[in-house]
């Protein structure tokens, strides 16, 4: 009778003394980002945070999850890992600022085939320097080794960011009336919406990545990571009474400003009102995009939309141009039935 072969996890794919590793690479990425109220380390089975009650005498939590859609595809097919970690926590962090939460904290989750340390260790340095951008403690996560759920380089990634609020400073466009006007914050390209439409058109178009753009390369352009908001909202919160935000993912600016606005009033903007990228132009030209489609798929250069009283527009926009923000006048709020209406 053959006997048969001990089968041992690392046997199945699983290389749990890698993982270990990863942990010892993560530790310091995570104690840069400590801030007030983290309580112990990476490691546990839990992380916890303590909540000041003196500064936040009504708290509400406000969560968000996300991830980067398929720009993670483009990041492996690069090699370049270093910024994709930035983009999950922007995904994350500017979905909570927009209802005026200060982020507290992040959580990721990293699933691979077969781990690579120093692929998971630059990703996750990117989430360490999204979180120092967010203001928020990179404070636990999960790395998980699924051989047969993944091949060769591919991995996935999610995010898990928690922010607090004063439940009298919630911002949830309640109170946007007749004659607010909207300014919009630049972006720094196409975020991480719309990369499986970006890479068909890169398919169609059959441009390298290396090839030269704008002082760098069109790979370089693509991957620039996803802007985030978190210190100039903060800032502009503290000085003015900000009516309504909205993060401009996927569906554009029209439906996602449209999710702010109470039923009783439209916001018209203009698309005349800012220079749209050339990144957006080549892809609308190379993949023969429809205007309505480049629309709702992209940001088209407009990251953040802020809603503001008419008398608060360049108080605003000087607290934000301070801050580094581009800024520019969209549009204005008319009596409607809560509606976006975006004109040439």
């Amino acid at each position: 009778m053959t006997e048969k072969k001990p089968l041992t996890y690392k046997d199945a794919g699983v290389d749990i003394d890698a993982g270990d590793a990863l942990v010892e690479h993560i530790k310091p990425l995570a104690r840069a980002t400590h801030r007030p109220g983290v309580l112990g380390g990476i490691g546990g089975f839990g992380g916890l945070f303590e909540i000041d009650l003196a500064r936040w005498p009504r708290p509400v939590l406000v969560s968000g999850t996300d991830g980067v859609g398929t720009k993670l595809k483009l990041a492996i097919d690069l090699n370049r890992y270093d910024t994709i970690g930035i983009d999950l926590v922007a995904m994350c962090a500017n979905d909570v600022i927009v209802q005026g939460a200060e982020p507290l904290f992040f959580l990721d989750y990293y699933a691979s085939g077969k781990l690579s340390v120093d692929t998971a260790t630059a990703v996750i340095r990117g989430i360490a320097k999204g979180c120092q951008q967010a203001g928020a403690a990179l404070l636990g996560g999960e790395t998980a080794e699924l051989p047969g759920m993944y091949s060769g380089k591919d991995f996935d990634l999610a995010g898990f960011c928690v922010g607090i609020v004063n439940r009298d400073q919630i911002i949830d466009g309640t109170g946007i009336r007749p004659g607010d006007i909207v300014l919009g914050l630049g972006s720094s390209g196409p975020h991480s919406n719309g990369y499986s439409l970006i890479r068909r058109v890169l398919e169609v178009s059959r441009k390298p990545l290396d090839a030269d753009w704008e002082g760098g390369t069109l790979g370089a352009a693509l991957l620039a990571p996803t802007r985030i908001y978190v210190r100039s909202l903060l800032a502009l919160m503290s000085g003015c009474r900000v009516r309504g935000l909205a993060h401009i993912t996927g569906g554009g600016l029209a439906d996602n400003l449209v999710r702010v606005l109470p039923p009783n009033v439209d916001a018209v903007l203009y698309k005349s009102a800012w220079q749209r990228p050339a990144l957006f132009d080549w892809l609308q030209t190379e993949g023969n995009i429809p205007e309505e489609d480049l629309l709702r798929t992209f940001n088209c250069g407009i990251g953040m939309t802020v809603v503001l009283r008419r008398e608060d527009a360049e108080p605003a926009r000087e607290l934000l141009e301070q801050a580094g923000e581009t800024v520019t006048l969209l549009g204005e709020v008319t009596a409607g039935t809560g509606q976006v209406d975006l004109r040439e």
